[in-house]
């Protein structure tokens, strides 16, 4: 059971996907530091200023300035400027990945139409048939 757990292991199939998980791990720490430190902000200096990461509505009905404020307080919280900024975060996500594999896939040899066909044997056999008979 060691040997083929051993061998599965090492297929390639899986070192790829482990590889894949921990690059994609990687990249979304950087992108998010890209979103929360370079796109939200200047997204909101063009909206006047907005923090979305502090968008927010108390459930208990006071007006707290941040959402930490409000979590300080005790009561819920509906923080929809962070779900904004994880929205902003997948978009942006999505459109790296997509630069990535339009990348990979212009790397890629172009594939050549496979060659057509021939006769099957059965059909070679049966034409070889029909010529003997006549």
């Amino acid at each position: 059971m060691l040997k083929e757990f051993k061998e599965f292991i090492m297929t390639g199939n899986v070192i790829d996907f482990a590889v894949a998980v921990i690059m994609a791990g990687a990249l979304g720490a950087v992108i998010k530091g890209f979103v929360d430190n370079i796109a939200m902000p200047f997204v909101g200096y063009f909206t006047g200023g907005i923090d979305f990461a502090d968008l927010h509505v108390a459930m208990d009905g006071k007006e707290y300035a941040t959402v930490a404020a409000a979590k300080e307080a005790g009561g819920a919280v509906i923080a929809y400027g962070i779900w904004i900024n994880t929205i902003i975060n997948l978009i942006i996500v999505g459109f790296i990945m997509f630069l990535i594999v339009k990348a990979y896939n212009k790397t890629k040899k172009p594939v050549e139409p496979a060659a057509p066909a021939g006769p099957s044997d059965n059909d070679l056999l049966a034409e070889i048939r029909d010529l003997l008979k006549k």
